[in-house]
């Protein structure tokens, strides 16, 4: 086995232990809010602050982060966030207040960065053509994290409460960190900070590497967009799910383990489909991939504002997972082809930020929707973002394709940076 496949599948089992750690907490702090004593008139409120703050932070410590990954290694922000993270979950079992509460997050947010690094560096050492599906599986383990999350949590809190479920979530994260430490190794960084055996993307002319050729970028730019109202859209409906789910079943008793079942559903979407359009990046493009999960994931969404039932919801949900976890593999392999390799660290910074903003609008827009028109609508206004988001891309393709002239040359090899013309 290569070097590059033996991090990739350790750093794999890593973000899938982080972000099952992750999903253990944060989608049943709605629900912890009542026992820190908020009143059902304002749970909607404080959750989405709860759930905003931390993404408030991270939105400006994202890029400072990527950029100490690309001067100092990514392994050690890997190590770095690993630890912080086990410190900032012990942290949740203490708290006393919602002020409290929101404090950590605050911490929360200003740590972080454990999967960011971990898919720099998985993308630093990948062959080209090799890209796309690494970036897939390394997205497949969140998903499937975001299987084993909830439904861990929500057994431990429904057993023995949410504080024993965050010590639990502290533990699982500082055994990812420990891995990291004992089994990934990074190549030695050049003068540049790239890896120095990594030769290939310097042979292709080198991609953007600084901040200034980034925003140049319309292409960068537009695929920053996609990634924040992905994120605008995952975190929209948050504050909100599992009290949906508790008025669907029709009682809030163990609606933190209805929640982990069905927000296990879109993980185990997840992690069929993201390798899936990891793989079709390189015959389709990112120009087809994009509208297509997109419009799909958009239009369930938006159906689940109408369905009746827990199990009916709990279908389209699986459904909309296998459309949503096309576009976070498909946006990054699109940046990294662009992006000079010594400066990729930085890109994942900048792309945490863009998924960082879209988490805090999100839970605010979640929790204000959710208190003026209700939790269906909810689902209903993000589903409709995502739609008009798969018209826009569709639009600016038609534009492009009649304002910029095409090339006589032969057109560029597939996987081969140049192949997916801007969304």
């Amino acid at each position: 086995m290569a070097g590059w496949q033996r991090n990739m599948w350790i750093l794999w089992a890593c973000v899938l232990l982080c972000s099952a750690s992750y999903t253990m907490c944060v989608p049943f702090l709605p629900l912890f809010l009542f026992e820190l004593g908020v009143s059902d008139t304002g749970v909607h409120l404080w959750a989405g602050l709860v759930l905003s703050a931390s993404f408030l932070v991270g939105v400006v410590m994202g890029p400072f982060w990527g950029m100490l990954s690309d001067r100092y290694g990514k392994r050690n922000m890997i190590i770095r966030a690993g630890l912080s993270l086990a410190a900032v979950y012990l942290l949740f079992t203490v708290v006393r207040s919602p002020w409290e509460l929101l404090g950590v997050r605050l911490l929360h947010g200003f740590v972080a960065g454990f999967i960011p690094a971990s898919m720099a560096l998985v993308a630093s050492s990948a062959p080209k053509e090799k890209l796309g599906e690494a970036l897939g599986y390394m997205q497949s383990a969140a998903m499937s994290g975001g299987i084993l999350g909830p439904l861990l949590g929500g057994v431990l809190a429904s057993a023995f409460g949410m504080r024993q479920s965050f010590a639990a979530a502290a533990v699982i994260v500082l055994l990812a960190a420990l891995s990291v430490i004992l089994f990934v190794r990074e190549a030695p960084l050049s003068a540049d900070g790239g890896p120095a055996a990594d030769t290939e993307q310097d042979e292709e002319g080198g991609g953007a590497s600084t901040l200034g050729e980034w925003l140049r970028s319309p292409m960068l730019v537009g695929l920053l967009g996609l990634l924040f109202l992905y994120q605008l859209a995952v975190n929209t409906i948050q504050p909100i799910l599992s009290l949906h789910l508790a008025e669907l079943q029709g009682q809030l008793e163990d609606a933190a383990l209805t929640s982990g079942i069905v927000l296990a559903l879109a993980g185990a979407a997840g992690i069929l489909a993201s390798p899936w359009w990891g793989r079709r990046g390189a015959s389709w493009g990112g120009r087809r991939i994009l509208p297509l999960c997109l419009a799909g994931a958009g239009s369930l969404l938006a159906l689940q504002s109408a369905v009746p039932s827990v199990g009916m919801f709990s279908a389209v949900q699986f459904a909309y997972g296998l459309f949503i976890a096309g576009i976070v593999p498909t946006v990054n392999t699109m940046i990294m082809r662009h992006t000079h390799t010594a400066a990729r660290g930085r890109s994942f910074g900048l792309t945490s930020s863009a998924n960082q903003l879209g988490g805090l609008i999100g839970p605010l827009a979640g929790g204000a929707l959710g208190v003026w028109l209700g939790s269906p609508w909810v689902f209903a206004v993000t589903g409709a973002v995502l739609m008009v988001s798969a018209a826009a891309v569709l639009g600016l393709q038609a534009w492009r394709s009649r304002t910029v002239p095409r090339s006589t040359s032969p057109a560029p090899a597939v996987g081969r940076k140049g192949a997916d013309p801007a969304p």
